[in-house]
């Protein structure tokens, strides 16, 4: 956890939490052999916290942030988590396992409440690499964003998409949370393959106890396997740009207004 608290007389308190796998093998139920060693990238979302926060504590702005990091690694063996096990999270809310490949939402679940239970967030902010349905929507040209407040995510998306970065609102719809529902527990944590990025943020949706908050899933754009014209092979540091364009847009919201020469810091 990392914290700036750039105004100590403000209520407000934006929390940044980044999905830290550090390395994602499926676990019990073990992904494909092929590729598998590209999931060292599953910790995109972490790294990305930590490298805004990095740069929100050199650009000093007018606002109070936390950066929340859950980690873990997801491998078998004799301690895994296995398909059937409930899963108890800190706000109460039991999750049955039906595969153990999704981990992310877990840990995160868990991140987001003690940010809104524990650390007074006001506005929540997560990324991930949680969905390969994402790819299968978006490709790699654009991330998808989730929300449950219009203002908020509006804000966030008119500052983000001239970062450089690409991002394209999604729906949740009650429909999607109905799949996440559990014969016995309150939350089954995966459901199944239709509209996958769309249940995992109704999912996370769960755990900001009603705060305004945005789900950004960037599974196709925090890593590339091409070379492009405007940025080398590996990882693409999306979404730090935009977290730290937001702040920094936050910060400016929240300034009061110079009318006058007066009021303008002057420092010789």
């Amino acid at each position: 956890m990392l914290t700036y608290d750039g105004d100590p007389n403000s209520k407000d308190r934006i929390a940044l939490v980044g999905k830290g796998i550090t390395f994602d093998s499926g676990g019990i139920s073990l992904k494909p052999p092929e590729n598998m060693h590209e999931m060292k990238y599953d910790m995109s979302g972490g790294a990305a916290v930590i490298g805004a926060m990095r740069a929100i504590g050199k650009i000093r702005p007018k606002v109070n942030v936390i950066g929340i990091v859950p980690a873990s690694e997801n491998l078998p063996g004799p301690d895994a988590t296995k398909p059937g096990d409930i899963h108890r999270a800190m706000n109460g809310k039991t999750i049955e396992v039906i595969n153990t490949d999704a981990e992310g939402r877990l840990i995160l679940a868990d991140a987001l409440a003690y940010a809104t239970m524990k650390l007074g967030a006001t506005r929540l902010i997560d990324c991930a690499t949680l969905t390969g349905a994402i790819v299968i929507s978006l490709g790699h040209s654009a991330a998808g964003a989730m929300s449950n407040d219009d203002g908020f995510v509006d804000s966030f998306l008119a500052i983000a998409n001239k970062t450089g970065e690409r991002y394209w609102r999604l729906p949740l719809y009650d429909d999607y949370l109905t799949a996440m529902k559990s014969e016995i527990a309150d939350l089954k944590n995966t459901g199944g393959r239709p509209a996958g990025s769309l249940t995992a943020g109704a999912f996370l949706r769960e755990f900001v106890d009603g705060k305004p908050w945005i789900h950004l899933d960037v599974a196709g754009t925090a890593y590339t396997d091409k070379e492009q014209p405007y940025q080398a092979k590996g990882p693409t540091g999306v979404p730090l740009r935009a977290m730290v364009a937001f702040v920094e847009g936050a910060a400016d919201e929240s300034a009061p207004a110079q009318t006058s020469l007066e009021q303008i810091p002057i420092s010789v």
